[in-house]
Formats: C-alpha cells, structure tokens, sequence
C-alpha cells in the first residue's frame, strides 16, 4: 500500500543495463589493505581487527561519510583478483542486509548519491561470480536508493549536495531500465540546477575551484553514459562542462597547482591530467571572471591569481574564506606567494583559522577578518562579509594593470580597501598598493598586509629591515621592498602539500592606516634561473620541514 502511495511515479527497476566509468584514480594495494582489515579514508586509519567496519567507531566524520559513499569501491575494482571482488561483495552484502543506509551519516544525502554512483560504477566488480539472488537483492537497493534520493530532492537539499543527487538520480534513471518517464523529468532538473550554480563565466557558486573538479569527474562519465545508451545529453549538463573546463584553467599555476582559494587545498595531479585529457579547447584560461569573482594576470611566465568577488551566500559559504582581494603569485614552475590553503580533514578549529583573512595574502584592519562566520544548521557559513566588490583591468604597452575594492570593513570599521596589482609585462616585476579609506574619523586604525611564502621559498632581510631577498629552488632570486615600511618575517603554514601541513614564513608589513593610508610594495626579480644542467651538478637535495620540532633530548 505504501508503494502504491508513492507519489513520483516509481518505475522498479529489474535489470542494470550499464556502468559508468569512474574517472577517479584507483590504486591496487589499497584493496590488500582493506582485505587486511586496514581503512584509511579522509586522512585517517582504522585497524577493524575483524570487525565489520561499520561497526567499528569511525575515527572522525569525514572518515565516517567516505565509508558510506562507498567511492573506495573503485580499488578493489582495479585489483581485479577474486579475492578482492568476493571482499567488496562481501561488504556491500553486509550494509544491504544489515540495513546500514539507516545509520545517520549514510542517510546524509551527499552521502547517499556518492553511494549510488560508486554501486552503479562498480556493479562489474559486485556482480561478477555472484548468484541470483545477490544480484535481485543489489537491484533492489539501488531502486529504493533512488527512491529515496528523488523524495530528498522534493525537499530541503541545498548547495552542491543538491547537484551531487541529481546527478546520482540522472545516473540510475540511464543505467536501470524502465526509467525513461523519470529520466526526461530530472534530464531538465538537472539542466536548470547546473544553469543556477554554474555561473556564466564556469565557476560555481561556492566559489570554491575544488567544486569543480569534484563536479566535472561526475558530469564527464554521465556524458559518456548518455552517448553509451545512444541518448543526447541534456544540454544543461553540455553547456556546463563547456564552461567549467577553461574557468578551472584560470586557478593554474606554472607547476600544475591550482590556486588557493575558498575551499582549495592540495590539487591532486592524477585527477588534473585526467580532466586535461577530456579538455577538447585547451585554449589560454580566462582571465577575467566577473560573475564568480577572480582576476587572472599573466606576463611572460609570472601569473597572479587574485580574489575579487562577493562572499557566497547560505549553503555554498561553508567551505568560503574571507578573502577578499588575497592574490597568489608564481614564476615559471615555481609559487612565490600563496594563500595557507585548507585542509578538509583537519580540526574544526584549524579549518576555521584558515578561512579568516589572515591565513591570505592579502590586508587585515585591527585583526579582523573581512567576513563573519557564523554557526547556521551546524555549520560554518560566512553571515557577513564583502558585497560590494568593484573590479578594474586594463592591458597597458608595460603589462596587465587590475585595481578592485571591497567593502567588507565598511560595517565594523567604517573602512574600504583598493588594492592595485601591476605586473610588468616580462613578468620581471609586481608592484601593488593597498589604500585604506575611512568614512568617519579615527585616531589609528592597525594594519598588517601579509604575503604567505610557498614553503620551498627561503626568505631574508636586507636594507635594516625594509626589504627581504627571496631564494627559489630553481635559482631565481627575487627582492621584495616595501617602500620605505619595515618588513618582519613571521612563522606561517601552509596545507596543500602531498604529505600534509607544512611551516613555512610569512612577509609581513605592519603599519598604521590612520597616519599611513597607502602603501606600495614591489616584487622584483634579482636574478634568473641558472641552466637545469648548472642546478644539478650543485643543487642539495630539499630538505622537508616538519611541523612540530624534535622533543628536546
């Protein structure tokens, strides 16, 4: 009777009719590591000692969500051994019949499409060898799966779990037969979704580059699934790919590395070259985004990527940052100046610290970040921040020219910030001035325009404090002046390297923006690169930093 109520027109499914392609990279040995009792989801590592690890306490939540998406899946494929797939059915047997989906963080439904997509990916490695009725049992769940993630999306989801469901449904109804009814209703559901939160420019609203990648390794394989079944794409899901694959080029540094900003953390280069070989323009990124808020200047083989948009609002704030008009700077293969970038895995607090202004390169006013964050639905969203975001470029005979204001001081201290970039057209040199403006009288106003280092930039003073030389890896040195300020050298960190968080130093210009309204800074370059051959005959090899130092003997 309760089917029979059902009220989206429930079609059950009785055969699979193709799997997806997983663009996400596998590795074999992880598959013996889990066969081992060993799950290392999220940063973290659980020994179940025999256990089912859904019985076991999961380490943290991320852990716990990864567990449930059931994307680790896509190892135990690409061991290709009969052990392998008889422990990946073995798993799934035991979350169907022990009805695990009713656990809370399963119920999640960002949790529950990434669930969908990996059992409909994977059902080779599940099905091969199995008997009837695992195979009717499978089905079944996934069916009711897709029930469940059709009644979510008739209620409150948001933000990109929102995308990530319809996505998941627009999956199940091309792969599962007798699903054409629900496939033309959420072909357009998803069309008009993708309209809403990809911007015209390619970026999301989150503002977040990693939204992108996430999204694009889902939007390609249900492309080639459409193509698979001989049906045409929906266009919305078509224009979309279109315009995320030259906005995400916007973020690329020299070295491959994508720039920090809003959510950004370690960029993964497996899944970078995957997307790069699906990229059919492979034209110049874009250089202005005026709908998401980012500027791109290019001289030679410098490149500056600069922050310059609005905070996002309600659910694609959890992961934003205040960092309003912080930029990164690069030189061929190297980065220079960064932002700390994020780690998603990391403490609450951490990941909170992060987010604040001071973690960018860019101006803090009396130890404030730009944007407020506030406790909304569980999570931390931006409840305040920089709306009035104006931006300027222009292309001179000397190189790029780009200017931008925020207001996101103007509530708490009456206090507009310009920042001007220049970079010369050789990529020799970047000048820029930061300029305070006040709308109402103060006797000081504390002011600290900070430029995060790359880790492998090894920094020091000259000229009594008032400027420092920066040595690269590759030989290049560059000077930083300040203008005739005093120039301080702090401790600062920096998360988006492979093994994790890693110190590193911060330049830092303190100053009164009462009595010093506007600065100008410049970096210089001293000296190129020597030729590759002269590095390795008299290069050292790097030496890693760790985070905490040696406990004293």
């Amino acid at each position: 009777m309760a089917r029979k109520a059902w009220p989206f027109g429930r079609a059950p499914a009785t055969r699979l009719l193709f799997a997806p392609h997983d663009l996400r990279t596998a590795d074999p040995t992880t598959a013996g590591d889990i066969y081992s009792g060993y799950y290392a989801f999220a940063g973290r590592t659980l020994r179940t000692h025999g256990e089912s690890p859904f019985d076991c306490a999961p380490p943290s939540d991320a852990w716990a969500e990864a567990l449930h998406g059931f994307g680790w899946l896509r190892h135990m494929r690409s061991a290709d051994t009969a052990i392998a797939r008889a422990n990946a059915r073995a798993l799934v047997e035991d979350f169907i019949a022990r009805k695990r989906y009713r656990n809370e963080v399963s119920r999640r439904p960002h949790v529950a499409a990434r669930r969908l997509i990996s059992f409909l990916s994977h059902s080779p490695l599940l099905l091969e060898g199995a008997d009837h009725a695992f195979y009717e049992r499978f089905l079944r769940h996934i069916s009711r799966l897709t029930d469940r993630l059709t009644l979510a999306l008739a209620g409150a989801v948001d933000g990109v779990a929102r995308l990530q469901c319809l996505i998941a449904v627009s999956f199940a109804t091309i792969c599962l037969d007798g699903q054409d009814a629900r496939r033309r209703r959420y072909d357009l559901a998803l069309s008009d979704e993708l309209d809403h939160q990809i911007l015209p420019d390619g970026g999301h609203l989150s503002r977040n580059p990693r939204q992108l990648i996430e999204l694009l390794l889902d939007l390609l394989p249900l492309r080639e699934t459409f193509a698979a079944r001989g049906l045409e794409p929906p266009r919305g899901v078509l224009m979309a790919i279109e315009r995320m694959m030259p906005h995400l080029r916007l973020f690329r540094h020299g070295d491959g590395a994508l720039a920090l900003f809003n959510g950004m953390g370690t960029t993964p280069p497996d899944l970078m070259a995957t997307l790069a070989a699906y990229d059919d323009a492979r034209a110049r990124p874009i250089e202005q985004a005026a709908y998401s808020g980012y500027s791109r200047l290019s001289g030679d083989r410098s490149i500056v990527v600069v922050d310059a948009g609005a905070a996002p609002r309600g659910a694609q704030s959890i992961e934003a940052h205040a960092g309003c008009l912080a930029f990164e700077f690069s030189s061929g293969g190297q980065r220079i100046v960064v932002n700390c970038g994020t780690s998603r895995f990391g403490p609450p607090e951490l990941r909170l610290a992060m987010r604040s202004t001071a973690a960018h390169s860019t101006l803090t006013l009396d130890e404030r970040s730009s944007a407020t964050f506030g406790l909304v639905l569980g999570e931390r969203r931006i409840i305040a921040g920089p709306q009035d975001v104006r931006v300027a470029r222009q292309d001179t005979q000397a190189g790029p020219e780009w200017v931008a204001s925020h207001d996101g001081y103007r509530r708490s201290l009456g206090a507009v910030h310009t920042r001007r970039l220049m970079l010369a057209k050789d990529g020799s040199s970047l000048t820029g001035e930061d300029e305070i403006a006040l709308s109402a009288e103060r006797d000081t106003l504390p002011a600290v325009a900070r430029f995060h280092l790359h880790p492998s930039v090894k920094p020091s003073l000259i000229r009594e404090g008032e400027g420092a030389l920066l040595a690269l890896p590759s030989g290049e040195v560059w000077a930083f002046d300040a203008g005739g300020l005093r120039v301080t050298i702090e401790e600062s960190i920096f998360l988006a390297s492979a093994d994790g968080g890693r110190r590193t130093e911060q330049l830092c210009i303190d100053f009164d923006a009462v009595a010093t309204p506007r600065i100008i800074w410049r970096f210089s370059r001293v000296s190129a690169a020597p030729p590759r051959s002269a590095r390795l005959r008299s290069e050292p090899a790097p030496i890693e930093l760790p985070l905490d130092p040696p406990a004293e003997a």
